[in-house]
């Protein structure tokens, strides 16, 4: 199925979540025997259920404007990241810095893929963590998987 421009969705996305202080996240096609359009959207103190209604009713009228897929059907589904969403953004690590963050990596360190712990500062280059045991670990980009901030089922 052929689609626009995915940064053309996203932009229009953008300016209809705006007056509604949410953020747009991502915005992902996918193709297939039910095609999908979902945006996933953030904002300041996280995204219950009804902030995904009030986003999803304000950005139908305007995505069936723009037609993203040429007149073919698809759903649209708009989510929040969820709870274990992977930083990507520079404001993602600063905020989190003092807070438990959970990181996973490419190769091990220490004969470990995963750490969890307190993050303690970030640069472009690498993050630091303090672990429960006192170590301090620093991680390069090039070997994280991801980091994402720690949940705690208990």
């Amino acid at each position: 199925m052929k689609i626009k421009n995915i940064d053309e969705i996203k932009k229009l996305c953008e300016e209809v979540a705006a007056p509604l202080s949410v953020e747009v996240a991502d915005v992902v096609f996918t193709q297939g025997k039910n095609p999908t359009l979902t945006i996933y959207i953030d904002k300041e103190g996280g995204v219950d259920l009804d902030t995904c209604e009030i986003f999803h009713n304000a950005i139908d009228a305007p995505l069936d404007l723009l037609d993203p897929t040429f007149g073919m059907p698809y759903t649209l589904n708009v989510s929040s990241l969820g709870a274990d969403r992977p930083f990507v953004k520079e404001s993602d690590f600063l905020s989190h810095i003092g807070k438990r963050v959970e990181v996973k990596l490419h190769s091990s360190v220490r004969g470990k893929k995963f750490y969890d712990g307190i993050l303690t500062s970030y640069d472009k280059e690498r993050i630091t963590v303090k672990v429960s045991d006192g170590n301090t670990f620093s991680f390069d980009f090039k070997n994280i998987v991801k980091v994402n901030e720690y949940i705690d089922f208990d």
